[in-house]
Formats: structure tokens, sequence, C-alpha cells
């Protein structure tokens, strides 16, 4: 039988509001010491009572207005009932009746043409406590609560179940990130559990359309694990059910070391949590007013930000593509296009100039270094690399030497014109000077001259480097290929 794979994916993205959802601690809890962000509220002390976070409100609608979503016009918060030691109050403060958005779409590129995931809500709640497992050496282990991240503002975006694989969910995930790192709302960091995933994935025979029990899978802690979790529970329910095995509704947990997926949990169903309004808080109406005002106020988004790379700047798609893929690196872009520098260069001159370097040489250094462009900003501004651009441009330095200055400007934090006059790595323009070196070469290799003149035109490369090294990479290359040429011919 021929199996179709059904994802959908739910994500969890932390708020990046100054306090938390229900109270006013401090927000900011990472790097912090155990503990210290707590109050009665998020505490789940008895008698307290909650007060929303109009900040968190905003933050969802402005993600559900980019997701394409309905607005509801009223929304209401509920509880969600069920015991785990994270838990403070023995029960989560959620949305489910009544989310913020609803009926949206996500557009992701899937096999070279543009495929829209559903959205069905997105919803806010609270985020859980943290638990931290340690060991002894005599075998014993025992968890450690902190309460610190009990109340962010968390926002929930589950999509419907329109994946089709491992590698649309990726894109999925990542093209979410970008939207919520565009509006602001979020860093979208998985490695610090800013952004979580929880995937739910089952099959669904081709020939009748009902699918198999689906599958909770969790502990994805990165979009390489998504990927390869998803991969590998697509392959595992394949083989159980054209084995014909029993394949059950669960919880599986993503072991990243062994690469597999492992039984946890039978899986709840939404009457499993016992849902009910929350007494404390009252409903909220979202008038069309406020909302009319967010929407006003949305910045540019990933896709428009694309369009107007290709359009206006007149980018390839493929550039334009990576580039919007970070807002940071986008930004980075635009602030190069500005440069007063590059002022004789038209628009498409100067965006396909920073492209060149942006994709180029630039994120070779940021994967070099293991940092991203806003590491790099730091000691290497886009007016700054604008300066090296125009300097490679006039001949003042050749593109070898350019990459070497680069890499100078982002150790030192020295500009470009100190570099190059610390280093003495001014461009050799003097034929005369080029000619001697030429001279050397000649002298020094002949047998790949000998083999240049049987007809080996590859050889020439060889000599060509060798006048480069011999001038330490300050020969105009074009210059010395020039001259080279004319004096194995004799001229």
């Amino acid at each position: 039988m021929d199996y179709e794979t059904i994802i959908g994916l739910e994500i969890h993205a932390q708020l990046l509001t100054k306090s938390k959802m229900f109270c006013r601690c401090n927000a900011d809890y990472a790097n912090t010491e155990p503990n210290t962000h707590v109050c009665p509220v998020c505490l789940g002390m008895p008698g307290v009572l909650p007060v929303i976070n109009k900040q968190a409100i905003k933050y969802t609608i402005m993600t559900a207005l980019a997701l394409n979503c309905t607005i509801s016009p009223q929304t209401s918060f509920d509880r969600k009932n069920y015991p785990y030691p994270d838990l403070m109050k023995g029960y989560q403060i959620s949305q489910y009746s009544a989310p913020i958005g609803h009926n949206g779409k996500l557009s992701i590129d899937s096999n070279g043409s543009t495929k829209n995931i559903g959205i069905t809500r997105v919803h806010l709640e609270e985020d859980v406590a943290k638990l931290l497992h340690r060991h002894t050496s005599k075998n014993e282990s025992y968890s450690l609560v902190d309460v610190n991240r009990s109340g962010i503002p968390l926002m929930e975006i589950v999509s419907e179940p329109d994946i089709r694989s491992a590698d649309e969910a990726r894109k999925y995930m990542m093209e979410l990130r970008n939207i919520l790192r565009y509006l602001g709302v979020s860093t979208g960091n998985m490695e610090e559990g800013s952004f979580r995933c929880d995937a739910n994935i089952s099959l669904r025979p081709k020939n009748n359309g009902k699918s198999l029990p689906k599958v909770e899978v969790k502990n994805m802690n990165s979009f390489k694990a998504v990927y390869r979790a998803l991969e590998y529970e697509a392959i595992r329910q394949r083989k159980a059910a054209v084995e014909g095995k029993r394949l059950i509704q669960e919880t599986r947990g993503w072991l990243e070391d062994k690469g597999r997926t492992i039984s946890q949990r039978s899986k709840e169903y939404a009457h499993d949590y016992r849902y009910f309004p929350e007494p404390d808080l009252p409903p909220l109406i979202l008038v069309k007013e406020w909302i009319n005002e967010i929407k006003a106020d949305l910045p540019e988004l990933p896709d428009a930000r694309r369009n107007r790379f290709t359009y206006k700047f007149g980018l390839p798609i493929y550039d334009a593509k990576l580039l919007t893929s970070s807002k940071e690196m986008a930004d980075y872009e635009e602030s190069f296009i500005k440069a007063e520098v590059l002022s004789d260069l038209s628009l498409n001159e100067k965006a396909k100039l920073g492209s060149n370097w942006i994709l180029g040489e630039v994120s070779h250094l940021i994967n070099a270094y293991d940092i991203d462009i806003t590491d790099f900003k730091k000691t290497v501004s886009p007016e700054q690399l604008a300066e090296l651009c125009i300097l490679n441009k006039k001949n003042t330095i050749n593109m070898a030497t350019a990459k070497k200055v680069l890499e100078e400007m982002y150790k030192t934090g020295k500009n470009a014109h100190n570099i190059i006059e610390e280093q003495g790595l001014n461009q050799i323009m003097d034929s005369g000077l080029i000619q001697s070196e030429i001279i050397k070469v000649i002298q020094n290799n002949e047998s790949a001259i000998n083999e240049y003149k049987t007809g080996k035109e590859q050889v020439l490369k060889f000599l060509i480097g060798q006048v480069m090294k011999a001038t330490k990479g300050r020969a105009d290359p074009k210059l010395a290929s020039e001259l080279l040429k004319k004096k194995l011919k004799g001229d």
C-alpha cells in the first residue's frame, strides 16, 4: 500500500516582553540565579490573582496578522489541568475555546513552487518552570525546580496537517522564525528554548484517505533535530504499517545521540486536560480600531522584503532569498547600499556588490569564526565594507588582498585604509616591477615553461600564481597575466 506522510507542527515561542504574562516579574531570566525572578503569582501561591500582560496580547495579534489569520473579536483564557513537577499551580493558564487568531496561512517554497501551510490557531499561554536533573557519584538522582521561567508569555502557533515531508517542516519552521524576528516579538533561538517545536506525524493511505494513529514527537532542540526526528519517524511508521504491525497514538521523545525516537506515554486528548474557563480572568474584547492600528504599524515582512530586493534592487531571486532569510543580514545589505562611498554606482550595482560580498566572503568569515552577522557588524560596519569594496573596484588592492584585508578588519576593528597602509598592500600596477618578477619566475621554472611551449595551456595558471606569490599577492592579476603571455611569446 502506498502511504503519504502527514505532519502538523505546534510551535511555542517565548515573547520579548519586559514582564511575565500574569505578574510584574522581570521576564529576562536567562543567565540569572535560579528562583530569583519569582513572586507569589508565578509561584502559584493560594489566593493570588493574575493580571494580563497587554504587550503579550499585542505581540500575539501582530503574529496572527502576519500569518494572515482572522482575529477573534472576543478572546478568553482557560485552565489546562495536568499534574507535572514544573507546573506550579497544577494547571496552566492557556487558551482553548477562543484563541486570539485562527484560519491563517504561511507560504513556503516546496520543490520550486509556492505551497501554503494552513495555520489552525495562534494563542497565548504561560510557560512552565524548568526542571534541572542531577546525578550524584553514588548513582543517585534528583531534580531541582527553577521557577524563573514560570509565567513567561508563551505564544503557540498550530499548523494544519498540510506538511508532507521533513524538509517542508524545516522550511516552515525557518520561515516562521524569520517572521517572528522581523516582527521583533521573539528571539526565535531554539538552543535557548525560546522557540520550541512539537511535531504530530502520521501516515495516510493514498487510496482511502483515512490516517493511521498519530504520533507526537518531543524533545527536538534544533532544526536539524526536527528534520532527523521526522525522517526517522516516517520510516519507522511506514515499516510498521507495511509489516502489519499495530501503530498507536502516543507521545515519543527524540534521542539526539542515538538518532531515534522512544515511546514516552499514550497521547493525551483535549478532554484529558479538563479545560474550563479561567475564573480569575474576564474575556477580552479586541476592538477593530486597535487591531487596525496594530496592522498599520506592522514592519515589512520577509516575503515583501524579498520582492523589494528582487524588483527594486534588481537582485537575483536566489540572492534575495538568502539575504532576507535573516533580518540582520538584510539590514546589513540595506545599510551597505546607503553608504556614501558608493554614490557613483547605480542602485542595482550597489545591491549586487553588497550581495556578492555579504553572501561570499562575509558569510565565509561568519562560518569560520562561528559568529553571526550581528557579531561581525560590531567590528566591520556596512560602511566600512563599502569602503573596502571601492578600494578593490578602483584597483587599489586586488581581490585576493581585499579578502585578507576584510579578515584583518574583523580581527582588529581597523578600517581598510589603515590596514593597507600599515602592511603596504597597495596593488602593484607598475609594469616594470611586474616584468622583473616575471623574468625571475621564468628563470626558476624551466620545466613548466617547456610544458607550456608544448601546448599545455593550463601551466599558465601555475606561472601566474608564481608571479602573484612573488609579489605577495599585490600584482594586478589581469596585468600580470597579459605581461606573462607576451613574455612567453617572446614579445
